[in-house]
């Protein structure tokens, strides 16, 4: 049986404020410095004793990276193939949810191949050859590898809220559900790379304010009209 839309709510609008406000945030923590010494909390000369933990590597990365995927194939099934709520979408909606979620990884990954960045497992004070320079600082290489900015493990969740504004008027409460869910996921892929030493806190941070904009922009660029 089709699982019935909630009442008619009021058409979200892209959250211009919130997002501004969560740019001024994550600004603010780039210019705090705070990188480097929270990774210390996990690393050192040694390099970080939690890069190969079984949960961390094996679950959290590969096995949460396999599950992503899955899911996200599952979307896009669902986007041509409509099961429950999602009948309640039309066919330009569902084109939409899906869309902005591949939008978004697409735009991580292509940040990810422009950028300079290496990682911190890459830099001389964690035991590689890289030095710590800031992923503003345009032009100039840090002597790694590179490609480490933004967090595109993080993106495995973080990608998931560009669809939440899709969902909201016809199911809010689904909708809501979906955006804790896309936040928590991230936040839990985000750490765990952190503490093996793959990425900084800012490339997390970075990864989630990228995924919700990408959101707001394409809902605000492709929304139907809604009566």
């Amino acid at each position: 049986m089709p699982v019935p839309a909630e009442p008619h709510h009021a058409v979200p609008r892209a959250p211009w404020a919130p997002l501004l406000a969560g740019l001024l945030a994550v600004l603010a923590w780039d210019a705090s410095g705070l990188d480097l010494t929270l990774a210390q909390w996990s690393g050192g000369a040694a390099g970080f004793v939690w890069r190969d933990h079984a949960l961390l590597s094996n679950v959290l990365h590969s096995g949460a990276r396999a599950v992503g995927w899955g899911v996200l194939l599952a979307c896009t099934a669902l986007a041509v193939w409509p099961l429950g709520p999602l009948k309640a979408l039309s066919a330009r909606e569902r084109g939409g949810w899906v869309g902005s979620i591949w939008l978004a990884l697409l735009v991580v990954v292509l940040l990810k191949g422009l950028s300079r960045t290496s990682c911190p497992w890459d830099l001389e004070v964690f035991g590689g050859s890289a030095q710590h320079l800031s992923h503003w600082a345009w032009g100039r290489t840090d002597g790694g590898p590179g490609h480490c900015f933004p967090a595109g493990h993080a993106s495995t969740g973080f990608a998931f809220l560009a669809g939440a504004f899709w969902l909201t008027p016809h199911h809010p409460t689904l909708a809501r559900r979906w955006w804790v869910a896309a936040v928590v996921a991230g936040v839990v892929l985000g750490v765990a790379q952190q503490l093996r030493g793959a990425h900084f806190m800012s490339h997390t941070l970075w990864t989630a304010w990228l995924c919700w904009a990408v959101g707001a922009v394409s809902w605000r660029l492709w929304k139907p009209k809604f009566q």
